[in-house]
């Protein structure tokens, strides 16, 4: 049985290599046997499997960095949580909720549970100027 799909066959191949796939290349689908579709469609859904591991180890170590940045802040005198990430964040403007989620995207981890918890609680913690108009 095969579990491949001529119509999800380009999404697929965008999602595991990044492109959609051209016509007139030397593995055209369209061209394939049923059998090399299987094996060109598990090859694809194992590299998505391992992109989708690694990200997840890559935001592990990037939650692990971020909360020990937070605990040398405190240790460095800001005395809790709070305070410390007031600190982390004093060089920064924040003019709405996507500056916010801006901060947290450049800490690598947005996109997590951890990252979207974050965002709330800064939104308690961040006070936020208003536009100037020149």
């Amino acid at each position: 049985m095969y579990t491949y799909s001529d119509e999800l066959y380009s999404d697929i191949h965008k999602d595991a290599y990044g492109f959609r796939p051209r016509d007139g290349g030397v593995h055209c689908w369209h061209v394939l046997t049923p059998a090399q579709k299987q094996e060109a469609w598990d090859r694809m859904e194992a590299t998505i499997a391992e992109d989708i591991a690694a990200e997840k180890v890559r935001a592990a170590e990037d939650i692990a960095a971020f909360e020990a940045e937070v605990q040398n802040t405190i240790q460095l005198g800001a005395g809790d949580r709070a305070t410390a990430l007031r600190w982390m964040m004093q060089t920064e403007d924040f003019y709405h909720e996507q500056d916010v989620e801006g901060w947290v995207w450049k800490k690598g981890i947005l996109f997590t549970d951890e990252g979207r918890a974050l965002v709330k609680e800064l939104m308690e913690i961040v006070e936020f100027k208003e536009w100037e108009i020149a």
